[in-house]
């Protein structure tokens, strides 16, 4: 039986996010983008050595092309949404306990993780994602992912995703996608991110 992806569900409403993403970006990017690359992975895997794969072991197997595009969009995407917290929230608006003691090591301070981050994601050329990954030996690092790419085609653990496609941020910054980059900190559900880590 082919496997059959599907929309996820949004952990909070459309207009959660706003101002720093708003409702339509939402919508659009959530509602319009997502939704096309789940229904092309969908037309894409039947009758491939893919159509019984989980979503991950696809991205990490598929050649580069459009099934591995669609499936890596579907992956990121889906962690991307699933990262944020409303604007709203009392939830923690920092890191603690082993997430926390993690970033240190790694990086000297949550500041200069930020930092790092900021800095791959704004100098990223062209589209794609910036990630916060955890490696096969537990220690984070920061990779700068083109297109479609995701951390666990690199055999690591994907934490954080920014997303640069212009479609992300351009309805609410246009071109500053530093400003964007710089505000996405204060949706970030830092229990799901610790949740992800190995």
């Amino acid at each position: 039986m082919t496997a059959v992806f599907t929309l996820p569900p949004l952990p909070y409403t459309t207009d959660a996010l706003a101002p720093v993403i708003s409702k339509q970006t939402v919508e659009l990017h959530y509602g319009k983008h997502l939704q096309t690359y789940v229904n092309q992975l969908n037309a894409l895997v039947p009758g491939t050595e893919f159509e019984k794969m989980p979503l991950e072991e696809i991205v990490v197997k598929a050649p580069a092309g459009p099934i591995f595009n669609n499936a890596g969009q579907v992956l990121n995407h889906t962690l991307y949404f699933e990262q944020f917290r409303p604007l709203a929230s009392d939830k923690p608006a920092a890191p603690s306990g082993k997430l926390a003691e993690a970033i240190d090591e790694a990086f000297g301070s949550f500041e200069e993780m930020k930092t790092k981050l900021n800095t791959a994601s704004a100098s990223l050329f062209g589209s794609g994602w910036a990630w916060l990954a955890q490696d096969s030996g537990g220690k984070l690092t920061i990779l700068q992912c083109p297109n479609a790419d995701n951390p666990v085609r690199h055999g690591m653990v994907p934490l954080i995703g920014i997303d640069v496609w212009e479609h992300a941020y351009y309805l609410d910054y246009q071109n500053r996608r530093i400003d964007h980059v710089a505000d996405v900190w204060n949706l970030i559900d830092w229990d799901v991110v610790a949740s992800r880590m190995k």
